[in-house]
């Protein structure tokens, strides 16, 4: 039986949406097995009353896996001279495209490392072009920190949603995961400028990250208090066999869950996907994500000889339900666990219904 005080933990961040740290930590750490589970059982409670059933489908278009980044997690960071790396041309990109709009997809994620070959004259063709074939559809892009300037300028030419994994709201872990060229103040700077821009902002965090600790992941759940971001990107962290943090152990599936739960009930209109790390680490993990609060999932629409190449970390999934050719495969998956595919945007819900 849950413990009375938790219950009414989570019923005042169910009203409230806020939480004093202490209070998160209860949340992170003291739940029993019935604790846990009314957490879950809010969080779906509140994503019903904005989103119903519907999980929204982005279609995923990994464009390069070259990088200018080293940061130390990353398997297709700079260093690593084992990955075999691969650059989609524009035709490439606008053929996934067409094969994602037939097959029901109407949001397209073009994401990639930071290649210093896509500037902003290049991508704004790629946007013009796929916004004039479909109108009808958002394109969201996840290409790492660039200037304002260049974020005004994608989002003027249809860039509809940008997402930026802030990695850690915690300076200290942030330097600890990255080199020194890389700034934990500018990552977030960008987050902001983004939201200038006028994006939908996307942001994320990695769980289980190493030298994590259970106050900062505490830091996390404040920074998404106070930054409400339209979506937010989490999944347990897991080693690359190419990278300085090789040895170190994968993060919670439990935990994540955990997360996605209070981020639900913190913010209930967010749009939270169940990342492909949840499915990479335990074999119903996308819909153990979408169980505990989360309403989007995003398949593979990269051309299959690349897929492989895209290997952020060890054993990522990308192909059976991942990729976006097995439809029908996730929408049987999802259906026995009571949810069902929509084809929409799938744009945050600004207003109740």
């Amino acid at each position: 039986m849950i413990e009375k005080k938790h219950k009414a933990l989570i019923d005042r961040l169910a009203a409230e949406h806020t939480l004093s740290r202490e209070e998160y930590r209860v949340l992170l750490t003291d739940l029993n097995e019935e604790g846990i589970a009314y957490l879950a059982e809010c969080a779906l409670a509140q994503k019903r009353e904005w989103y119903g059933d519907e999980i929204f489908i982005r279609g995923l278009i990994e464009i390069s896996n070259i990088c200018k980044n080293n940061c130390y997690y990353c398997g297709i960071r700079a260093a690593n001279k084992n990955c075999d790396r691969y650059r989609l041309s524009e035709d490439d990109i606008l053929a996934c495209c067409d094969e994602g709009y037939a097959l029901g997809f109407r949001t397209f994620v073009m994401q990639g490392g930071e290649d210093g070959y896509f500037s902003d004259d290049v991508l704004v063709s790629i946007l013009s072009m796929i916004k004039a074939r479909y109108p009808d559809c958002a394109v969201t892009l996840s290409l790492g920190e660039r200037t304002l300037e260049s974020y005004r300028r994608l989002r003027e030419a249809g860039a509809d949603r940008y997402l930026l994994r802030h990695e850690t709201a915690t300076a200290s872990l942030y330097r600890a995961l990255h080199p020194k060229n890389l700034s934990w103040e500018k990552r977030i700077r960008c987050l902001y400028w983004l939201r200038e821009c006028g994006y939908q902002v996307g942001c994320g965090f990695m769980v289980g990250a190493p030298g994590q600790t259970l106050d900062m992941l505490v830091e996390e759940l404040c920074f998404l208090e106070d930054f409400r971001p339209d979506m937010c990107g989490i999944g347990p962290f897991i080693p690359h066999k190419d990278t300085p943090y090789a040895s170190e152990p994968a993060g919670s599936v439990d935990m994540t869950c955990r997360l996605l739960s209070i981020i639900r009930l913190i913010h209930p209109r967010i749009l939270l996907p169940a990342t492909t790390a949840l499915g990479t680490l335990h074999p119903t993990g996308r819909e153990r994500g979408i169980l505990a609060g989360a309403n989007v999932v995003m398949p593979n629409l990269s051309p299959p000889s690349v897929r492989k190449k895209y290997m952020l970390y060890d054993n990522k999934l990308s192909d059976g339900a991942e990729s976006a050719q097995a439809k029908a495969a996730l929408t049987e998956r999802l259906g026995a666990i009571g949810c069902y595919i929509t084809q929409s945007r799938g744009d945050i819900q600004k207003d109740n219904v």
